[in-house]
């Protein structure tokens, strides 16, 4: 696996490191790991979207005509 950082990210996490008294890898497990969280809210946020596209009925029209007596 071949990882490429640009020299901007790269100055970036030099300067948080020693702003956050932090070690870089930390800094990029946590971001990875933020990203992650915030992709996968995405993706379920976009699943439930689809799920709901599926039925284009409203309230009244599904529930018309069912007897719950």
């Amino acid at each position: 696996m071949e990882i490429k950082i640009s020299q901007d990210r790269v100055e970036e996490l030099i300067n948080y490191s020693k702003l956050l008294n932090k070690d870089i890898n930390t800094i990029l497990d946590e971001a990875l790991l933020e990203y992650f969280k915030n992709i996968e809210e995405k993706l379920i946020k976009k699943r439930i979207e689809e799920e709901n596209n599926l039925t284009n009925l409203s309230y009244d029209e599904f529930w018309d005509g069912v007897d719950l007596d």
